[in-house]
């Protein structure tokens, strides 16, 4: 039960701090924090956790690493699901804090977009579908390669944390044009569902498309980390 708690608030810490920093601080006047800002706050979440909870729970933060750490062979498959579910449960909770915290000043309109995710007029550079599906199945394959690779026996100790944190924010920095960056189911829905409307019917792609990215990442590293006979 820890290891699915240590979840849950791990997956907080990343959709408050990473779509926190979007919200609140991106653009605020003279002194916003931009895109590179945004990237940055996304990496912290996943560096700052890897160290707080690692070791109880592997910090996952994202149904995708879990899918594709399972397919990599290291993630039992029994424990998929509550980890998903206790993935999605802190990303909801932080997005409530989150809309409790935007909605104290004057003329917040959660329609605006409250760093959801997605394509066509609702991408941050007018990005279509077929360019947000790539664009995530890409940079979660990337980031599969990058996890896998980082906690390999055979990487140097102690240094996973900063590889996957600084992995994170090179593909915020990548991607945040096309689809606001997604890469991670629950991040996607835990601001989706205070949106409704345009956010969950297009939530589907940024369930879809990074599972996919972490499937083909496993079976890559599976391939290329196989030790030589």
């Amino acid at each position: 039960m820890k290891k699915y708690v240590a979840e849950s608030f791990g997956t907080f810490w990343l959709v408050l701090g990473g779509c926190g920093s979007a919200v609140l601080a991106a653009a605020f006047p003279n002194v916003g924090i931009g895109l590179l800002g945004v990237s940055l706050a996304f990496g912290l979440t996943v560096l700052t956790m890897a160290y707080a909870i690692g070791h109880i729970s592997g910090c996952h933060l994202n149904p995708a690493v879990s899918v594709g750490l399972w397919m990599g062979g290291r993630f039992p498959a029994n424990q998929l699901l509550p980890y998903i579910v206790a993935q999605v449960i802190g990303a909801i909770v932080a997005g409530g804090v989150l809309y409790l915290i935007a909605s104290g000043k004057a003329g917040f309109d959660v329609a605006a977009g409250f760093a959801s995710n997605g394509y066509g007029e609702h991408s941050p550079g007018g990005y279509s579908l077929l360019s947000a599906l790539i664009t995530e199945v890409v940079m979660t394959m990337m980031f599969l390669l990058i996890i896998l690779g980082a906690t390999d026996a055979r990487a140097p100790a102690g240094m996973a944390p900063v590889a996957i944190g600084l992995g994170l924010t090179l593909i915020h920095l990548i991607s945040i044009p096309v689809t606001n960056t997604s890469v991670n189911p629950a991040r996607s829905l835990g601001v989706a569902v205070y949106v409704g409307d345009w956010a969950l019917a297009q939530l589907w792609l940024f369930w879809l498309a990074p599972i996919i990215g972490a499937v083909l990442g496993a079976l890559i590293y599976r391939f290329i980390g196989s030790p030589d006979e």
